[in-house]
């Protein structure tokens, strides 16, 4: 078992949180109310600029977003804060300052900034934006799982104050909308600042990337992604135990092929893997980007980086060996996977070893393509530059 440090007690209480009505609303409802009443007495600086990421670590388009930023001259400008579970932990280049995420000082800060950039939320879950302040929120993955209000027991999206959202296709509006409650206005069709790079992936770039992770030419690269399981000990672990044969993966496909391992954020625990010359740790890289540069072929469950990885119109691979209970736990999809994914969902490690050994590359890349005018068709490589020019009011 290799464990994957992050802040469990912020998991528990963010756990109970979502899964009790009774405290979600208690939550939501007495803290918006002070939050909003000191606000009253907090002027807005029309220069603060405060930005998080998933996890609320330095990552994920609100990065792609500052990087630009900073390139720009635009970090200069403004005063930009970034909001961290451990910032001590995170080295961000340029001139932004670094606060902790859930403290006084962030509450505040979120009050006066005239900005927010965010992948998943500032607020968190309360209600106490001011209408002069200017909210962008990128989201963190394109429509595949049902989320928002349409979890199970969830009712605590109601985003329609957000400004700006961005959208990767027709699919997140008509879902996003609906399940976080979203005004049509804030759609930004520009997909996600993060993808940008992953419009212009060329096999000197492929190359390249390799170099910088120590990976040799000569053998293709599978990346195998799997998304995160909901807590089953209360917040206290996210683990997962895919049901793989790494003897029998060895065996068949090494001669071929070799595995780079990146699990979700949010999988505290990390079971049964064993890392070796076939199988890479890669869990802990911080630029989940080059891991879909590198990579030949993508395999993943019901993660929205296969949204991510079409972009690239490279093979990849739907492993759904436990579909039917994850769409009890989370409550479904947004489309029948069977039907929408390139060769439908594989339930087994079987079926997976098998297509591998067969597959016929340019054919599978076609079938991608196809997946990705269905459902990613706003990302067109220009993402950041448009969330800057519309958040900022520039014209880059």
């Amino acid at each position: 078992m290799v464990e994957n440090k992050g802040s469990s007690n912020h998991l528990k209480l963010e756990h109970v949180i979502k899964h009790n009505p009774v405290i979600q609303g208690l939550y939501r409802y007495g803290m918006s109310g002070v939050f909003q009443l000191f606000g009253k007495f907090i002027r807005i600086d029309d220069n603060l600029v405060l930005m998080n990421g998933h996890s609320y670590k330095y990552n994920d388009s609100p990065r792609a977003i500052y990087r630009k930023m900073c390139e720009l001259g635009l970090d200069k400008k403004y005063h930009i804060i970034w909001a961290l579970n451990e910032p001590d932990g995170e080295d961000i280049p340029g001139n932004a300052e670094k606060i902790k995420m859930d403290t006084f000082q962030y509450f505040k800060t979120a009050l006066k900034s005239k900005y927010w950039i965010s992948c998943v939320g500032i607020e968190r879950g309360l209600h106490f934006k001011k209408k002069k302040q200017i909210y962008l929120n990128t989201w963190h993955g394109a429509a595949i799982n049902i989320s928002g209000n349409g979890v199970p027991g969830r009712n605590d999206f109601h985003w329609g104050h957000i400004d700006y959202f961005c959208m990767c296709g027709k699919f997140d509006e008509l879902n996003f909308g609906r399940d976080m409650e979203l005004n049509p206005k804030s759609y930004l069709r520009c997909g996600y600042p993060r993808n940008d790079v992953l419009s212009n992936v060329t096999p000197i770039l492929q190359k390249e990337v390799r170099k910088k992770l120590g990976l040799s030419e000569g053998k293709k690269y599978i990346l195998y992604a799997p998304t995160w399981r909901d807590s089953q000990d209360g917040g206290g672990s996210f683990q997962i135990v895919p049901p793989i044969d790494w003897n029998k993966w060895r065996e068949k496909l090494e001669d071929e092929y070799i595995v780079l391992l990146r699990t979700h954020p949010y999988t505290t625990k990390l079971m049964n893997m064993k890392f070796n010359d076939f199988v890479l740790d890669f869990t802990s890289y911080p630029e989940v980007n080059d891991l879909l540069i590198v990579a030949d072929i993508l395999i993943s469950d019901y993660s929205s980086i296969l949204l991510d990885y079409c972009i690239t119109e490279k093979p990849m691979i739907c492993f759904g060996y436990d579909i039917e209970e994850y769409k009890r736990v989370r409550g479904g999809f947004y489309y029948d996977l069977d039907k929408e994914m390139p060769n439908g969902v594989m339930k087994n490690e079987d079926q997976i070893i098998e297509h591998l050994l067969n597959l016929d590359y340019e054919t599978e890349c076609e079938k991608t393509k196809f997946f990705k005018k269905n459902h990613c068709e706003y990302e067109k490589g220009h993402a950041t530059i448009d969330c800057i020019n519309t958040v900022f009011g520039t014209n880059y």
